[in-house]
């Protein structure tokens, strides 16, 4: 690949300009404000100015500070794993699955254990879908089966094997200390050990997630923020196992 380094860009090309947003367990003051400064001093940041900071309370404050870095990246040299699936419309995709499969594909769609935050899920599942793309309840082609929220994982598998599910699409919201993982991972070694992974297509989403991880931890396909109902009903259509 041709090298293309690129720095962070502020005021002028390359210049390495940065605007960092972090909370440190100091007060709000002066001495507060040099312990900021310091900390990105350490890190190897050059011209850093504490431009905001907000009591937290109970000795927290927010940062939001400018400071420049002589780092840069190849952009030439990266390499990321992501979907390769074609996205086509909500009209091509039902015409596609209705020519290949002649007949609708039953998605069950959760977020699983303790997840109780539904946005992403529903941008995907639900008929209104989200920012003017319908979800996979207003295609023809699909089945669509919106569990909702903080259901577990064997309940989800239960579901998908009584209903002769074709895909199940998995969403987490909730990533600290990385619970995200350990439900995945829960959820794989479940289907593995019910003797279904390899006859269900697994797709999972996520702000935390996307396709490199989601192979990793053995899904067929990971989908991360900024992601519509066609994407993944486009990849459903052309990767199907049934």
């Amino acid at each position: 690949m041709d090298r293309q380094v690129i720095k962070p860009y502020g005021d002028t090309q390359n210049d390495g300009k940065m605007q960092l947003s972090f909370v440190l367990p100091v007060s709000a003051d002066e001495r507060g404000k040099e312990a900021a400064k310091q900390l990105l001093l350490k890190m190897g940041m050059y011209d850093v100015d504490v431009c905001y900071i907000n009591d937290l309370a109970e000795g927290f404050t927010h940062f939001i500070v400018f400071a420049s870095t002589k780092a840069s990246v190849d952009l030439g040299s990266i390499d990321v794993k992501v979907v390769q699936t074609p996205v086509m419309s909500m009209e091509e995709i039902d015409e596609y699955i209705d020519e290949r499969y002649g007949r609708k594909l039953t998605v069950i769609g959760a977020c699983i254990e303790l997840d109780a935050h539904t946005v992403g899920i529903d941008a995907i599942m639900n008929m209104k879908g989200y920012n003017h793309r319908y979800g996979l309840e207003r295609y023809n082609g699909f089945k669509a089966m919106n569990l909702g929220a903080q259901v577990n994982s064997e309940e989800l598998l239960s579901k998908a094997i009584d209903n002769n599910a074709d895909v199940v699409l998995v969403s987490q919201v909730v990533t600290q200390k990385n619970i995200h993982i350990k439900n995945l991972t829960k959820l794989i070694e479940l289907a593995e050990a019910e003797g279904i992974r390899d006859k269900i297509l697994f797709i999972c989403g996520g702000p935390r997630l996307n396709n490199e991880l989601a192979i990793e931890l053995g899904y067929d396909a990971g989908f991360g923020s900024g992601t519509y109902a066609s994407d993944v009903a486009s990849f459903i259509a052309h990767n199907c196992k049934k």
